[in-house]
């Protein structure tokens, strides 16, 4: 990453667009290690989403660097670990997309996969050669979990883009969704309201799969009161 690139903080307009599509107001959050200022721009925020981006420091889960792991930004891991405990402990709503919901299962003191590819097989194809909305592998979803009760659906054929991945849920989650070669596609909170990690980019995909545009349309829902 150049000095100038460090100097930049950008959004996807992907997940802002979700968000306003759903009837949400999305705001930024730029990066800090001042806890003062973290939990003051959490307190006015009514959920929480966790996009996706880079690798995420492995020394936060007990391991060492694998030649596979990829850039990180340690005072976004920081930061995002520190967000989600103060939205968990006040039993708001929390979205994580791709890495978001690996940093969320870290934060909550599970584990991860660094590289799938030397660290898991046989393995499908799960950084697609293909336009982002199309839905590249199915996946299957538990019954009676928080996401099936979402989509409506115990089966769903989703996009990827991603080369880490869930573990070990953290003791307060469960896997909730798995592709056919057991990768773990979704993670949900066991008695928190709403808590919702999702391997997989639905942003992209909300002009054309419902099942994706749902996902948004229940996290807004949930943040402002009116989960069922």
């Amino acid at each position: 990453m150049s000095v100038e690139q460090e100097k930049k903080l950008f959004l996807m307009r992907d997940y802002s667009d979700a968000i306003i599509q759903a009837g949400g107001i999305p705001l930024l959050l730029p990066y800090t290690e001042d806890t003062r200022v973290i939990e003051g721009m959490a307190a006015k925020c009514d959920g929480l989403m966790l996009t996706g981006g880079g690798d995420i420091d492995p020394t936060l889960f007990g391991e060492e660097p694998i030649p596979g792991l990829g850039e990180i930004v340690p005072e976004r891991d920081q930061m995002e670990i520190e967000l989600v405990r103060y939205f968990i402990a006040r039993k708001k709503p929390i979205l994580g997309i791709c890495r978001g919901c690996q940093i969320l299962n870290i934060a909550l003191e599970g584990d991860m996969f660094q590289d799938l590819t030397s660290q898991k097989s046989p393995l499908l194809q799960h950084a697609q050669r293909a336009p982002r909305s199309h839905a590249s592998h199915t996946i299957q979803i538990k019954e009676g979990s928080l996401l099936s009760q979402i989509v409506n659906h115990t089966a769903a054929k989703v996009n990827s883009y991603h080369h880490q991945a869930v573990r070990e849920p953290a003791p307060s989650l469960v896997a909730s969704a798995w592709s056919s070669d057991g990768v773990i596609e979704a993670i949900e909170g066991k008695s928190h309201p709403f808590v919702l990690g999702v391997q997989w980019h639905p942003e992209c995909m909300t002009s054309t799969q419902t099942e994706a545009a749902k996902i948004f349309q229940a996290f807004v829902d949930a943040c402002s009161g009116q989960q069922s």
